[in-house]
């Protein structure tokens, strides 16, 4: 008998990741809603505590969230305290954005929740296994497409 569209399906690398991919952000998700954060807070919050203070544009540009979107989660994370946001003083048109002390705080909490939800993710895996899945999804990420 013919392997089935379904059983095919599931043998597909794109499907797989897909679903360890989904996995995975919910495993986070579920994490962060601990600390009361969204998936994006994160990735603003790393976003400036690598490359800040910097302009509200640059930001959006760095960690590919739509400058709109940015707007309502910078605002979130302001009124929580965890960012500051300033008039550039290069260009006073522009906001700049920094980490607070309490964002720096939250950021280690988050890492700490994060590094747990992929152990869990990845608890299938022995260590070797766990560096070479990270190794060639890195691999995969990074190389060049036409």
């Amino acid at each position: 008998m013919s392997e089935t569209p379904l059983a095919h399906l599931q043998t597909l690398p794109s499907w797989l990741l897909g679903r360890a991919s989904a996995l995975g952000h919910r495993l986070v998700a579920d994490q962060f809603a601990r600390e009361g954060v969204r998936l994006p807070h994160h990735a603003v919050l790393c976003g400036v505590a690598e490359h800040g203070p910097l302009a509200q544009a640059d930001l959006a540009r760095i960690v590919r969230i739509d400058p709109k979107d940015l707007v309502a989660v910078l605002d979130d994370l302001q009124s929580r305290e965890f960012v500051t946001r300033a008039p550039d003083p290069k260009d006073r048109r522009k906001n700049t954005v920094a980490l607070s002390p309490a964002g720096h705080d939250l950021l280690a909490r988050l890492r700490i929740l994060g590094d747990r939800a992929n152990a869990a993710l990845l608890a299938p895996l022995d260590p070797e296994e766990r560096t070479r899945l990270v190794e060639l999804l890195a691999r995969v990420v990074a190389a060049p497409r036409d």
